[in-house]
């Protein structure tokens, strides 16, 4: 028997967790980067926080649930379906699920992979169109975000999804527990989509900022940062580091994840701050040999 979900369910306090599925997202890496922040952390008073690319939003939701001195959050990406999604779960969560249980129903109803592929076909097709209100674009990229294959959001250079069909017979495409705990958390974060450079008008006091860019590819058969049409290429982390100058001079504090290229890319680009490495598991590449334990890094502009 399937139980779908509703506006309606009884609703059990959770911990609010990332409501898509998103490469390189950091939920394993938590306790790491939580060892890395500012030693006195705890100690700072009002403080902001800062994700200039907030993708899935693992660090966002630890941050916010584990330290209480957190009294302003601001978040950015330039990717406009995913910042609607996160403005939706936050101000219509009900509105969302409600949405979200009829789309699910229709997929379950569907017996054949064939009939289910053709649904998926046709739902992204309409989400490609960009011709849809927030509500609905929100539904179609929970749907897609759970049947696609792997979970992953690529765009062509025209800017339109292009990730094919996942296989999936029932996934959980209507999560409402989740859905309403992130909705919960999310109340007094505020929402930017655009360029990340902007963010630094939102930076007051103690201020931490965590960036989580496109990650630079290991080799050049491993690249995965299409998530919008424009690339992120080495001119884009140069700008960066750039950014991450103007933080360090106006005084606030950050913290940067990224690959651990061999050829000292980052090394050079970094030079004057901290660097430390971390293990991470990654699991997208397409042959099974390459995935596994690699280190990533960190760049802090302060000592831990």
């Amino acid at each position: 028997m399937l139980y779908l979900c509703s506006a309606e369910t009884i609703y059990h306090t959770m911990k609010a967790k990332p409501f898509v599925k998103w490469v390189g997202g950091k939920t394993q890496l938590i306790d790491q980067l939580e060892a890395l922040l500012p030693a006195d952390f705890d100690q700072w008073e009002n403080v902001t926080y800062i994700e200039p690319f907030v993708g899935g939003g693992a660090m966002l939701f630890h941050m916010l649930q584990t330290h209480p001195n957190i009294t302003c959050a601001v978040i950015n990406d330039i990717n406009s379906d995913l910042t609607t999604c996160y403005k939706v779960v936050r101000d219509n969560p009900k509105l969302l699920v409600d949405s979200l249980a009829n789309i699910q129903a229709e997929y379950y109803a569907l017996h054949s992979e064939d009939a289910k592929r053709a649904y998926y076909m046709e739902r992204r097709a309409e989400f490609n169109t960009k011709e849809l209100d927030e509500l609905r674009n929100s539904t179609l990229f929970f749907f897609l975000n759970r049947t696609c294959f792997n979970g992953l959001y690529r765009v062509n250079k025209m800017g339109l999804f292009n990730v094919p069909f996942g296989r999936y017979e029932t996934p959980t495409i209507c999560d409402a527990n989740t859905i309403f705990a992130d909705s919960k958390l999310l109340q007094n974060v505020e929402i930017m989509t655009g360029d990340y450079t902007e963010t630094i008008t939102k930076a007051k006091g103690n201020t931490l900022f965590y960036f989580d860019p496109p990650y630079r590819p290991l080799n050049a058969t491993s690249s995965f940062n299409d998530y919008t049409k424009e690339t992120f290429n080495d001119a884009a982390q140069t700008r960066l580091r750039d950014f991450c100058n103007q933080v360090q001079e106006a005084g606030y504090q950050f913290m940067l994840s990224n690959s651990d290229c061999k050829d000292g890319f980052f090394d050079d680009l970094y030079m004057q701050y901290e660097i430390a490495r971390v293990l991470a598991t990654r699991s997208i590449n397409a042959n099974p040999a390459k995935r596994g334990k690699l280190t990533e890094l960190l760049v802090r502009n302060y000592a831990s």
